[in-house]
């Protein structure tokens, strides 16, 4: 597999493009559950396939790629990307799974995304795992997607590349206080040394239609949930630090205008940017941005900044 740091493009494969569509490349018509059981029995679905189906349930939407960076890093051995397709669409041709190919006018998409089936969720019920999957899941739009997808991408970053990390939580909750409302961040990682932690909470902004509101009203909570913080609020001690993953270096300096423009405060923790190719270097101890004003000009500047855990 090519790694990150090799992978040459100054787009990010997750930006939104101009009238981009969610194509269905899964399969249709009618599978059994005793077609299934039956494969099972001969040995055709493994447990390297139940592995695959437990990635899919956790991350809702994820790339081929990422399944595979992730089994790598639950220690099970797949030999190789291709031998990975063959086993998802083994998933695929059962129904367990489907997938799905963004379009636009630029052409087919470059990747597919997996997401589960009705034949998976039976398979993890039966194993008693959890799974809150419905149907409806499945309409969601290129844009919640392709969040979900840059989300996966930093945790997935963090894991293979930041050595004080511990653990990571999908679709980490979180509750505004004043407003009452409780929503989901993209992605949360914990990092710990020498006795310290900190948690990185990640919000992912795209440039869907009308992202600009969309991200403004989404800020809003979050100035909420921080200026009214108090220990163990959303299963927090101290708050964690957020960080905003944008399409690009441009698009981080239009989602910080946004802020400006429209008097977002976050208190008690400074304001960190990243992009998704930032993710790509061999390091990530240089993939946070702020945005510092220089008071003798009033105009900001975007800054590297250092977090010690990721040294």
């Amino acid at each position: 597999m090519i790694e990150d740091e090799e992978i040459k493009t100054s787009v990010s494969p997750f930006a939104i493009r101009e009238g981009e569509i969610k194509t269905f490349d899964g399969k249709d018509g009618y599978v059994s559950i005793n077609q299934i059981i039956h494969k099972i029995n001969l040995g055709h679905i493994t447990e390297v396939h139940f592995a695959i189906l437990d990635i899919v349930n956790e991350f809702e939407f994820v790339t081929s790629r990422q399944i595979y960076q992730l089994l790598e890093k639950r220690g099970i051995e797949i030999k190789s990307q291709d031998k990975l397709n063959n086993k998802l669409d083994q998933l695929v041709r059962t129904k367990i799974l489907t997938r799905y190919f963004f379009s636009s006018e630029e052409g087919k998409g470059i990747y597919r995304v997996y997401c589960m089936e009705k034949m998976g969720k039976y398979l993890l019920n039966s194993k008693e795992v959890e799974c809150k999957w419905q149907p409806t899941d499945n309409t969601k739009p290129v844009g919640l997607i392709k969040k979900r997808l840059a989300g996966n991408q930093v945790i997935i970053a963090y894991m293979r590349k930041a050595k004080a990390f511990e653990k990571y939580t999908v679709k980490p909750q979180i509750t505004a206080k004043m407003s009452g409302k409780s929503f989901k961040a993209n992605s949360l990682v914990k990092l710990s040394k020498s006795g310290k932690s900190i948690n990185l909470l990640f919000d992912c902004v795209r440039r869907e239609e009308d992202w600009e509101g969309k991200f403004i009203e989404r800020m809003r909570l979050y100035e909420d949930f921080y200026k009214n913080f108090l220990r163990l609020d959303s299963g927090y001690d101290v708050p964690p630090q957020l960080i905003i993953i944008c399409e690009d270096d441009k698009h981080m300096v239009e989602s910080f205008k946004e802020i400006v423009k429209n008097k977002i405060e976050i208190n008690k923790v400074k304001l960190y940017f990243t992009t998704d190719l930032k993710q790509n270097a061999q390091a990530l101890d240089k993939s946070l941005i702020e945005f510092e004003k220089d008071e003798a000009t009033g105009k900001y500047k975007a800054n590297n900044i250092e977090i010690k855990f990721l040294g």
